[in-house]
């Protein structure tokens, strides 16, 4: 009985430990995504609107960095787990 119970707290431990490197893995990617599109758009706003300086690269990159964190805040505070697409 003793080993059943230990064997299925392994499996639980299995299946969270899946879970979280799943979030991780969406977190991380999203983050790497979001911050890559503030740079696009602040070298853009650079090369256009303020004669190739660099505070819009700096700020379009501060943007997508914490957007990224935002929703990974809320990807980790979910309690449903990880959000699903409706394709």
């Amino acid at each position: 009985m003793a080993e059943q119970q230990q064997h299925d707290q392994l499996q639980v431990t299995a299946a969270n430990k899946s879970i979280l490197n799943d979030k991780w893995d969406v977190v991380l990617s999203n983050l790497l995504v979001k911050s890559g599109l503030g740079f696009g758009v602040g070298v853009v706003a650079s090369v256009l609107l303020f004669k190739r300086r660099a505070f819009p690269v700096w700020l379009g990159v501060g943007f997508g960095l914490g957007r990224g964190y935002a929703e990974g805040d809320a990807i980790f505070r979910s309690a449903a787990g990880l959000r699903t697409s409706k394709a």
